[in-house]
């Protein structure tokens, strides 16, 4: 269902400076995490690796206060003593509610600076990233961002523009014969579509059933023609998605929408709004099937439901946790994600929110729990890195608490908004709501193929870096093909340091392409079995160059084997470049007549001009050849060593 109007906005409270006692840091120290006792110095990767994180009083207390702490975190800092101060300041944190994140955001900014000095490795990231989601005002966010980007990897800078990509791909159409997978968008069609908006999609467990709302129904109130909105379900038979059906038993005069099933598919929980026995605008309601009818529909009750919107329910397998958004007072921001857990008697048990890792200081919608994997995707236009308005995002649950949201990519989220969305159970195609043309109210229903970073067991470490010979990085382009299942893997720029890295699928075969300005096309093909790091180094390629592997045979002008490896260096370096001209200059020694030296030297020059045309379909207008004989040595020839130097083919490169 669409969000309602309801906005809450909190005051801005002043800076209040920070709290704690030094037993917290001594605790700190004796923190376990799977495979011994986490030191003061060993590096926090992630929130569930350190207590600080867990916030035990989020779903307990709306905001923490205490002026003794406050008194002695002031005293602290006002001595500059800032040894005392972060364990202080860490004790008050960790006891925040929800309303302190928004209002005592500079108190985990300054914690974050001092965790740069006095915290375990990491850790003052983790602090940044949750300044960034909950700011609101009262702090230098240009300074913020600066200090997070200092240290943070995953930036929108690093991906690379796909309409580029996609230029240097078909660059290589006429030479190669494996190619990156190329997902390609595709609207439902008018079996599911209307002319009105449709949004919402749902799947189950079962993956040839599809719910989603539309407004294509209406009924008369009086004299006036109002658009419904319903819940409709869709059935696919091979590969084609069958016309929409409504759910005739769920639907009335009442607006329905945003339905999800259980795993087993006899319950459904679904939005209703402004029903008679609604606590707010839109309450989830839950229906049974029974013998082919859906019966039994009943609101959650207070326990789940408020007195705001509450909609967008997703179930997880068990079928025991019920994740959902709301607008309710008390949360984070705009909208939140909450959660419900049902007890033994099968009742839900009272909601709580999902946590500041999750939620932002904006909105957070959509909610979908992966059928198999415990992932949670939502929407968001909160978190740190995004390429739009709201972006698709997925979270690992890590035994206590959730991992940071990665986006899923530029591949799915563009520079617009995208929610509504649901995954199939294998991780094949992803659905979801967008609008198309002029309109931007009539959302359509799409599929696209899931990228990797949308994949739900893309979690496998491959990193590497590319480098001179004296340890200078290179710029340029990383790219990795699934070649097991066509996979599609968003690409990336080199950071300045020479670093890249990627979350693959493991046991899967994969190949590498970095490719550059200053630097020869590097290929490498590997299986992905654990965690790997590539650590490449590459000589820079000069204006003018002289392969060592170039030596003809006396006389002759063939292109032999031992020649092939550099010349297709050259070949696809070429073709990566299609704005870069080529010039070939052959060169004998001194011995003979030096007609027939140049006769020599032109063949040789055409030789490896035609096999760079054949070979790579390099444009004949971008490459010169030129056979210069023995006019033009390098060296005295006093030996044969010095003959065989004079006996050289050149390449000089220019735009």
């Amino acid at each position: 269902m669409k969000i309602g109007a309801t906005v809450v906005f909190y005051a801005f409270f002043a800076l209040f400076f920070l709290e704690g006692t030094i037993i917290y840091a001594q605790k700190e120290r004796q923190k376990f995490k799977k495979g011994g006792v986490i030191q003061l110095n060993d590096s926090v990767a992630t929130y569930g690796q350190s207590g600080i994180f867990d916030f035990p009083n989020l779903n307990k207390i709306p905001f923490y206060y205490d002026a003794n702490k406050i008194k002695a975190i002031q005293k602290s800092d006002n001595a500059a003593d800032d040894a005392t101060t972060y364990p202080l300041l860490k004790d008050y944190v960790i006891r925040f509610g929800i309303e302190n994140f928004s209002k005592n955001a500079p108190m985990i900014w300054k914690l974050a600076k001092l965790s740069e000095k006095h915290g375990p490795p990491g850790e003052a990231l983790l602090l940044y990233k949750l300044v960034l989601k909950h700011h609101q005002q009262g702090l230098n966010i240009k300074e913020v961002y600066a200090r997070h980007d200092s240290v943070e990897k995953d930036a929108k800078k690093y991906f690379v523009p796909l309409d580029y990509y996609y230029e240097l791909v078909n660059y290589r159409k006429d030479i190669d014969t494996l190619r990156p997978p190329h997902a390609v968008l595709v609207n439902m069609g008018d079996q599911i579509n209307s002319l009105k908006e449709d949004y919402g999609p749902t799947i189950g467990a079962v993956d040839s059933i599809m719910l989603f709302t539309s407004k294509r129904n209406t009924h008369t109130d009086g004299l006036q023609r109002v658009f419904d909105e319903d819940i409709f379900f869709t059935i696919r038979t091979d590969s084609t998605w069958g016309p929409a059906q409504p759910f005739k038993d769920i639907n009335t005069s009442f607006n329905e929408g945003s339905a999800c099933f259980s795993a087993d598919g006899k319950t459904m929980i679904f939005s209703r709004c402004y029903a008679p026995d609604s606590f707010g605008n839109c309450d989830l309601y839950s229906a049974t099937l029974k013998e082919r009818v859906w019966t039994d529909i009943k609101n959650l009750g207070a326990n789940v439901n408020s007195t705001g919107w509450d909609s967008h329910p997703s179930l997880s397998h068990s079928g025991d946790t019920l994740f959902f958004a709301s607008n309710r007072l008390g949360g984070f921001g705009l909208t939140d994600i909450y959660f419900t857990v049902k007890d033994a008697k099968g009742n839900w048990g009272k909601t709580q929110n999902a946590g500041p890792i999750i939620n932002t200081v904006q909105s957070e919608l959509s909610p979908f729990f992966h059928h198999k994997f415990n992932v949670l995707y939502f929407s968001s236009n909160g978190n740190p890195l995004n390429f739009g308005d709201f972006d698709i995002y997925k979270a690992y649950w890590q035994g206590r608490n959730w991992g940071e949201p990665k986006n899923v990519g530029p591949l799915v989220n563009g520079d617009g908004s995208e929610y509504y969305f649901t995954i199939d159970s294998r991780s094949v195609e992803l659905f979801y709501a967008r609008s198309n043309g002029d309109d931007k109210k009539n959302l359509d229903l799409y599929s696209f193929p899931v990228p990797m970073e949308a994949q739900p067991e893309a979690v496998v470490a491959v990193k590497g870096s590319l480098k001179d010979k004296t340890g200078k990085p290179l710029k340029g382009i990383v790219s990795i093909i699934d070649l097991d299942n066509g996979v599609e893997v968003a690409p990336k720029f080199l950071r300045e340091d020479g670093t890249f890295d990627f979350s693959l699928i493991n046991k899967r075969n994969y190949l590498l392409i970095i490719q550059g300005d200053e630097f020869f096309r590097i290929e490498e093909l590997f299986f992905l079995d654990g965690p790997m790091e590539f650590n490449k180094v590459a000589e820079p390629i000069e204006n003018s160059i002289a392969f060592q592997s170039l030596e003809f045979e006396n006389g002759k002008a063939n292109i032999l084997e031992s020649m092939h490896a550099d010349l297709d260096k050259l070949g696809n370096f070429m073709i990566d470049h299609p704005e870069l001209k080529l010039e070939i200059s052959g060169h004998t020694d001194s011995a003979g007549k030096e007609e027939s030296n140049l006769r020599l030297s032109q063949a040789r020059a055409d030789a490896i001009k035609s096999y760079l045309e054949y070979q790579f379909k390099v444009d004949p207008e971008r490459v010169t050849a030129i056979g210069y004989g023995s006019s033009k040595p390098i060296t005295q020839e006093l030996s044969d060593d010095h003959k065989q130097l004079n006996r050289r083919v050149e390449f000089h490169i220019s735009r």
